[in-house]
């Protein structure tokens, strides 16, 4: 009976979510923007048929169009005519991120021309007025900073979660900074360029004068952090009011409040797996892997593949950081299955009930959790171009979760145990990091994105493990997963 009500709730969250976010998707009418030699856009037109000014909406870094969807939907919906595209390297845009991401003369300069080459075209459409906004979010508030003032005809921009040595007293035209209540850092960086106007001006407070576009002010979203300030109301809000007392229009904003619909989303996927987990034939539990081997098997290679692997060097996969962090859970996990191996527990892991359970576990988890994704929160789909760096992560995150799978029992072994086994994967990544910064600093951007993928596809294949008791659900099934998410999100890079 609990799993039925369980069903039967989850079921009910999931239809309500989408019904909202299908709802708000639904009104604001959009079309492609093709821009010769650019990047893929999505236009967002405004109701009725007058003149907009434009504004060209550009994502984080690991983002994509569908990210800044809320603002691109509340802008729209204020009357703008927004442009949001999909960078090189990330999303849909199948160009690879060029040049020395170090330099501002390198990857920093080419974005800034795509961005620009989006928003001519923004300009040529029909419905635009030939006025210009810019909107950026966190490394394209950089790159939305710099064109704003490398574009004559910009008349605002909006910097969100900004970080920009660029922007001075007066330019670009009429900044306002937004950053979440938890960024302490990058509230610090909107202090910094508001007191190159007025040094004791403080947040929430307006200096300057917009018919000389020199409008500053820096605004704190309340109780969000990075990706937060993205759903948040007051961001919302901020960015649609700021633009039209930039360019003198009248109206009250209507947010796209996302947020809330996608937790509920999310929650309810998450509280179906359950259930699903429940209906699939039961099996026996693995045998039980004594305290002195499940410690040598999850501590020793992770302390020993971060040293072996330190003096090597390579570049096979397009997306940064990506080949290493292959190699190291592969080697993490081989190590961990020989030692594992040697006393009999990898003994029936490979049977047609652990193949059934882990297609079960890949088919929730990309098909259905990742086109809900795709469609409201992020870029899901690859584009051909990255068929292959999803494979060449398999190689890695397949054998690494296998071993962990196999070490915690199939999810049935003590949570001690499994919290120690994932602790060790990402005291591991870390330890590798500390010894070689510089080439490998970019794994900190994906550590948390790993940390979250364990807690909440860990969760549901720890289900289906112990329904099961097939380790094999979640070492092909979740690591065919991570090696998806991995290989659509980050950036790939060119050779």
């Amino acid at each position: 009976m609990l799993r039925w009500v369980v069903a039967g709730l989850a079921a009910l969250g999931l239809a309500v979510a989408v019904w909202q976010l299908e709802t708000l998707r639904a009104s604001v009418a959009r079309a492609a923007l093709a821009v010769p030699d650019g990047p893929p856009v999505t236009l967002y037109l405004p109701e009725g048929s007058a003149p907009a000014p434009v504004v060209v909406v550009a994502h984080g870094f690991a983002g994509s169009r569908q990210l800044m969807e809320p603002f691109a939907l509340t802008l729209a919906r204020a009357g703008y005519l927004v442009a949001s595209f999909d960078s090189m390297g990330h999303g849909r845009n199948p160009a690879p991120m060029r040049g020395d991401v170090t330099r501002i003369d390198g990857t920093t300069r080419l974005m800034v021309a795509d961005a620009q080459k989006v928003a001519a075209a923004a300009l040529a459409h029909p419905r635009a007025d030939g006025r210009l906004a810019w909107l950026g979010h966190s490394m394209a508030s950089d790159i939305v900073v710099r064109a704003g003032m490398a574009t004559k005809a910009t008349g605002a921009v909006v910097a969100v979660s900004m970080f920009s040595q660029a922007a001075t007293a007066g330019s670009p035209p009429n900044l306002l900074m937004i950053s979440g209540a938890w960024e302490t850092r990058l509230r610090a960086e909107a202090l910094r360029v508001l007191a190159l106007t007025d040094p004791a001006a403080g947040e929430g407070q307006t200096v300057g004068d917009a018919a000389a576009g020199t409008l500053r002010r820096a605004v704190v979203a309340p109780g969000v952090e990075h990706v937060g300030v993205l759903y948040s109301a007051t961001a919302l809000r901020a960015a649609v009011d700021w633009l039209n007392l930039a360019f003198g229009r009248e109206g009250a904003a209507r947010p796209a409040l996302a947020g809330g619909w996608i937790a509920l989303m999310l929650a309810s996927l998450t509280a179906l797996a359950w259930p699903l987990a429940r209906a699939l034939p039961a099996g026996p539990a693995p045998a039980a892997v004594p305290g002195r081997l499940f410690l040598a098997a999850v501590l020793g290679p992770a302390v020993l593949v971060p040293l072996l692997l330190a003096p090597v060097k390579l570049h096979l996969l397009p997306v940064l950081v990506a080949d290493y962090l292959a190699l190291h859970l592969a080697l993490q996990g081989a190590l961990m299955l020989v030692l594992l191996g040697r006393a009999g527990h990898l003994a029936g892991v490979f049977s047609l009930r652990g193949l059934a359970a882990a297609a079960a576990v890949a088919l929730f988890g990309i098909g259905v959790f990742g086109g809900l994704m795709d469609r409201y929160v992020a870029s899901f789909v690859p584009h051909p171009g990255r068929v292959a760096v999803i494979a060449g992560l398999a190689l890695g995150t397949v054998p690494m979760l296998l071993a962990d799978a196999v070490a915690t029992e199939a999810g049935r072994a003590p949570w001690a145990r499994v919290l120690l086994a994932r602790a060790a994967l990402v005291g591991s990544l870390m330890l590798a990091v500390a010894l070689d910064f510089e080439r490998l600093m970019f794994l900190l951007i994906v550590l948390p994105v790993i940390v979250l993928f364990l807690a909440l596809f860990g969760t549901g294949a720890g289900w289906v493990g112990r329904r099961t008791g097939a380790p094999l659900a979640g070492g092909l099934g979740l690591g065919l997963i991570l090696a998806w998410a991995l290989g659509v999100s980050f950036p790939m890079v060119a050779a």
